[in-house]
């Protein structure tokens, strides 16, 4: 794919890996528009990059996405890329009496529904474009999942099964559909994480993973797994059950704080 002069949408853009996209695709020569939900952030992401555009919105709320679109595309009907990046990740213990089933509800919300209907709002604008693209970023734990994050891994599972059924299906149009499967990853995502929950791997560098999804984009590879995420493919096929149980290890510290 082509990867200048594109007029690009970024969903979660304030930060981590959605804030490092913008940065290297408006060096690439695009236009960039991102969302968040967070006023200030965004306006803190546009003093970082003045070229970017903002838009306050949350993308779990459909209301707030059809509001996103009837917006973003009469301001700019040249948008032809997608990028469905926002994201929540949340420890969740299920026996923990004080677990929110709200924050359960959201995080499958943003996580899941959220790109479905950013898809379904965007998929005839983007069907008019010369040439456009859209990109779901998914999880290398949609390949396996890490027990202590049981939410986030379903959802990053069913957001990879419908990236790839989105892709078939769009097979015949001008649409590109990629997804991007990071690894751990240096974002604050993660931060709220104990050290002992990711003993022994190393979160790779924002900057890298990005470089290697632009990279992957411009050779057309549909399916981007950097780092370890592809490590985490092929052992899900070759030993399934040895990769799960490491992954597994840190559910017996949780459990202990059971309440």
């Amino acid at each position: 794919m082509k990867l200048d002069s594109n007029t690009v949408l970024i969903t979660g853009g304030t930060s981590g890996i959605g804030f490092e996209l913008a940065k290297q695709l408006l060096a690439l020569g695009n236009q960039v528009i991102i969302t968040g939900r967070d006023q200030a952030r965004l306006d803190q992401a546009k003093q970082k990059l003045p070229a970017l555009h903002t838009f306050q919105s949350d993308a779990s709320d459909p209301q707030a996405i059809s509001t996103l679109f009837d917006t973003v595309v009469k301001q700019f009907p040249q948008l032809n890329v997608l990028i469905n990046n926002a994201g929540i990740m949340r420890k969740i213990n299920i026996h923990d009496s004080e677990t929110d089933l709200e924050d359960i509800t959201r995080e499958v919300q943003t996580n899941f529904n959220g790109p479905i209907r950013m898809v379904k709002q965007f998929l005839p604008h983007l069907k008019k474009q010369p040439a456009a693209a859209i990109m779901n970023v998914s999880s290398g734990l949609a390949f396996v999942p890490l027990p202590i994050t049981p939410v986030y891994c379903a959802t990053k599972a069913g957001l990879h099964s419908f990236t790839q059924s989105l892709r078939v299906q769009l097979k015949q149009t001008n649409i590109k559909v990629f997804e991007l499967a990071p690894p751990l990853t240096a974002t604050s995502l993660v931060d709220s994480f104990d050290p002992d929950d990711m003993k022994g791997v190393a979160a790779m560098k924002v900057a890298d993973l990005v470089g290697q999804a632009i990279k992957g984009m411009q050779q057309d590879r549909f399916e981007i797994r950097p780092g370890q995420s592809n490590f985490l493919k092929l052992m899900s096929r070759v030993a399934p059950q040895f990769i799960f149980n490491l992954l597994s290890k840190p559910v017996d510290s949780m459990l202990k704080q059971t309440k």
